[in-house]
């Protein structure tokens, strides 16, 4: 039981849609990510996903409308949810999501991270 410091673990990385696993409870990641661009349209068939907006803002657009988030804004994805999160500048983004759960879905590719770093 370590208390961890949100902005020390942002610090260790500036890549971008490669996310950091910082914690684990009940079989959920509690991850850190960096945003910036367009990711794929995809979806998790059994999982939901929450992003939680520490800095910056994005949108997340789903087939039929689009969400603009702000820093201190968190949106629950549920499973079987077409989205793609675009980001016009850097935002950082805190996820919690199964352990199971592969950042592109049903969409694999050069974005795929299958084997992410605890830092």
């Amino acid at each position: 039981m370590e208390k961890v410091n949100i902005n020390d673990k942002l610090s260790l990385f500036s890549d971008h849609w490669n996310p950091r696993i910082i914690g684990e409870l009940n079989g959920q990641h509690v991850k850190l990510v960096k945003f910036k661009g367009e990711f794929v349209w995809h979806k998790h068939d059994n999982e939901d996903e929450m992003f939680y907006v520490l800095n910056g803002e994005f949108k997340m657009e789903f087939r039929d409308r689009t969400v603009h988030l702000k820093a201190n804004e968190f949106l629950i994805i549920p499973k079987g949810t077409e989205h793609r999160p675009v980001a016009d500048q850097e935002v950082s983004v805190m996820l919690f999501e199964p352990n199971t759960t592969i950042n592109t879905g049903n969409a694999p590719g050069n974005l795929t991270q299958d084997k992410l770093e605890t830092i």
